[in-house]
């Protein structure tokens, strides 16, 4: 597989004209973008909006649904695969390399950006509206990529990237609320899978996390917390923890062994993790409840 440390490497690679900045570039591609096959990882933050024809890109091991405008958003080292590309209509990618961010306030926000750890089948979909906004956003960017640069250019065009990731947040909002309308509400799904993990022998294998609860969901871990965070207000960590502590009380009040019993028939390897996460979501610890519940 290649990796490509610098954009020039990258742009190579791809068949563009170098970059007019050796840390930051932006590439156009319409309808005959000559892409080839291939599969690569980079130093470089990626921000893309495209309409396919045909074709598969790959994300991780995740294929990108191209049926509406997309924007996708990649971080350094994530695996992209490209497979027969064919653009419905004009597309950008916005390429940064991690080094252009050095000393710079979006240095640490955009690690705060969740959608960078999405899988790319959990892209962000555009309406027209807001659509116009990022090109807009894109044409304001590349005009000051194309025009001389100077000591200003970089603190402008790191304004209207923040801009960018900004409106894809609220987007992404946008989106979460109209999946819950289409799909049915992912609390749901996540409780029903759960509470299977419980049943099935599961928890002998270990306390359920939220990559396996992801994993049976088909979503990416973040992407599903995220949509947890918006229906529920809670993580999917902070859910799984309130149901195995409600387990636990239950087991607890039905008097089904001793503590170290209870805590690994849960999945706890140790008595101590499980009797501070029980006072942590109680306020008393296990024997405390018991206790009380049986007097």
């Amino acid at each position: 597989m290649k990796h490509y440390k610098t954009l020039s490497e990258l742009h190579i690679g791809n068949g563009w004209p170098l970059p007019e900045h050796p840390l930051f570039s932006i590439a156009s591609c319409k309808s005959d973008c000559p892409l080839g096959d291939r599969e690569f990882t980079s130093d470089c933050y990626m921000i893309g909006f495209k309409k396919l024809k045909s074709g598969v890109v790959m994300y991780g091991r995740t294929p990108y649904d191209h049926t509406n405008g997309s924007m996708i958003f990649v971080k350094p080292r994530q695996i992209i695969e490209m497979k027969g590309l064919q653009f419905e209509e004009k597309g950008f990618m916005i390429l940064i390399h991690e080094d252009y961010l050095n000393g710079h306030e979006l240095h640490q926000t955009i690690q705060n950006y969740g959608y960078f750890d999405y899988e790319v089948n959990e892209a962000l979909h555009l309406s027209p509206k807001e659509e116009d906004i990022i090109w807009e956003l894109h044409d304001k960017i590349a005009t000051e990529y194309n025009t001389n640069q100077d000591e200003y250019s970089r603190e402008i065009i790191l304004s209207h990237i923040a801009s960018i990731l900004k409106y894809a947040q609220r987007y992404y909002k946008r989106q979460f609320v109209n999946r819950i309308q289409l799909s049915g509400k992912t609390v749901t799904k996540f409780n029903e899978a759960l509470q299977a993990y419980f049943k099935d022998g599961s928890l002998q294998k270990g306390l359920p996390s939220v990559s396996i609860m992801a994993t049976k969901l088909f979503l990416s871990p973040r992407y599903m917390s995220d949509l947890l965070k918006q229906e529920t207000g809670k993580t999917a960590i902070e859910l799984i923890h309130m149901s195995l502590i409600s387990e636990a009380k239950n087991l607890l009040q039905l008097n089904e062994g001793d503590i170290a019993q209870i805590a690994y028939s849960l999945g706890f390897e140790s008595t101590s993790y499980f009797t501070r996460l029980f006072k942590k979501q109680t306020g008393f610890t296990p024997i405390e409840f018991k206790r009380m519940n049986l007097n």
